[in-house]
């Protein structure tokens, strides 16, 4: 590799993992070496955790990566990958660390392979800290699949914080390359939907929460659904369900000790009111995530117009510090508007 590294700052803007994960993601799309400095450098707990260092050693694995720093509590990586080979793979976290963030740090290279993969992810599939499963099945994926690709998901067991012990399967029939598009409206309302899952505690906890939510906002009975799911160990989430005919948007809660049936379900509807006071298609947490892939998009066009442009909530510091990472490692141009009357932006990413 004769190219010289692309030095990131892990401490910057908001500071967390996902400058390590869309770091590696990139770094194996274009082919790039990246050093990363004082990774997680404000958490009360600063370096790799297990989680990213299951990231990291996916990203390895996939890319033909050489790699040091690729340790617990390290502060500091460099990657140095080749070309990504597709092909069937199994990546364990061995706690409740988040699987579908593992997967947003390999699945870009899939996507792009020459190949058709296979990945086996176990861990946490529902925890408070991470796009639940259901967000990247029924929200981000399908976004994805209009790009070109085709990725399926399957859950065969739910993995709840602390114990987790959650599997889902990725099925992924790559493209050459990765079409742009533009999502600048909603649509036609499709359904509107609220679940509630708990395992391995009482069922009224679910009910309430679908209760609540349909009270609060003032839904259909048919709207709602409690079920009980087995698990590894006690855990209780619930979601809300927008779906347009151009997108859908999942608001979610998380079950936790010292926060009632009622409390949980009131964030959840707390996030759908937010949601709904713009017309807005693209949600907080989808924003931030579809940047990347539109992003290669653009990176990969070269002169002909492609990336794209879709109009969402004000940003996050997520967001924000995502886009100057995808400004330095592809180049690309990506401009924000702000003055709509809804209080939404307007997100441009654009080849140079």
């Amino acid at each position: 590799m004769t190219q010289d590294f692309i030095h990131i700052d892990g401490s910057h803007g908001e500071g967390g993992g996902q400058i390590v994960r869309s770091s590696l993601a990139l770094s194996l799309v274009t082919g790039r070496p990246v050093v990363i400095q004082d990774i997680r450098a404000g958490r009360s707990k600063p370096g790799l955790m297990r989680q990213h260092l299951t990231a990291v050693n996916a990203a390895t694995q996939i890319g033909n990566a050489q790699v040091t720093g690729a340790e617990i509590g390290s502060r500091s990586l460099t990657f140095v990958p080749q070309q990504p080979t597709a092909g069937e793979y199994q990546f364990s976290i061995g706690t409740a660390g988040s699987t579908t963030l593992v997967l947003q740090t390999i699945l870009p290279a899939l996507l792009l392979a020459e190949g058709p993969s296979r990945v086996v992810l176990e861990g946490g599939t529902h925890n408070q800290w991470a796009p639940p499963f259901d967000f990247l099945q029924r929200a981000y994926l399908p976004l994805i699949n209009r790009m070109g690709p085709r990725v399926t998901v399957e859950l065969e067991r739910h993995g709840f914080y602390p114990a987790g012990g959650g599997r889902f399967v990725v099925e992924i029939e790559p493209s050459a390359t990765l079409h742009g598009f533009d999502l600048l409206e909603r649509g036609e309302l499709n359904s509107r939907t609220a679940t509630a899952l708990v395992a391995n505690l009482p069922s009224n906890i679910a009910e309430r929460e679908v209760h609540t939510i349909l009270h609060k906002m003032t839904w259909d009975h048919e709207c709602g659904c409690a079920q009980e799911v087995p698990a590894n160990g006690p855990g209780n989430v619930v979601f809300a369900a927008l779906e347009y005919e151009h997108v859908t948007e999942v608001c979610t809660g998380f079950g936790r000790i010292g926060a009632s049936a009622e409390v949980v379900a009131k964030e959840v509807v707390r996030d759908l009111r937010n949601y709904l006071k713009s017309d807005a298609p693209v949600g907080t947490y989808l924003a931030d995530q579809l940047m990347l892939p539109l992003g290669i998009s653009a990176w990969q066009s070269g002169s002909h117009q492609r990336g794209g442009t879709f109009r969402t909530l004000p940003l996050t510091r997520h967001s924000t510090t995502h886009i100057e990472l995808l400004r330095q490692i592809l180049g690309i141009e990506i401009n924000v508007s702000t003055n709509q009357p809804d209080g939404s932006v307007t997100i441009h990413i654009l080849p140079t």
